[in-house]
């Protein structure tokens, strides 16, 4: 298993236990998600638009305020990123395929 699956899974699991996860740990795991999915979209050299609307602003605003948060917002927002994160590996590894 790759460490890009194997955090995909991390995520999904979070997002089902996030009543029992600290506000530490909830932090933590959407500012690796942010990381993540930034340098992803680098490697599959997609320009970061850093706008309001892209779900990546989102995400990390939300990391900053984890804790006037939901838990229901808590575990979409950790769905998201592990949505998003597996969605640009997939791309990459199209990308990387020989035709």
């Amino acid at each position: 298993m790759s460490l890009t699956t194997a955090f995909v899974s991390e995520l999904v699991w979070a997002a089902n236990q996030v009543d029992h996860l600290t506000t530490f740990e909830k932090r933590r795991l959407l500012q690796r998600a942010v990381i993540t999915i930034h340098e992803t979209r680098e490697q599959a050299s997609i320009p970061d638009s850093s706008t309001e609307k892209d779900q990546v602003s989102g995400l990390q605003a939300l990391a900053e305020a984890v804790e006037a948060q939901t838990g229901d917002q808590i575990r979409t927002a950790l769905l998201d990123a592990a949505n998003m994160i597996r969605t640009l590996r997939i791309r990459l590894e199209a990308e990387e395929r020989p035709c």
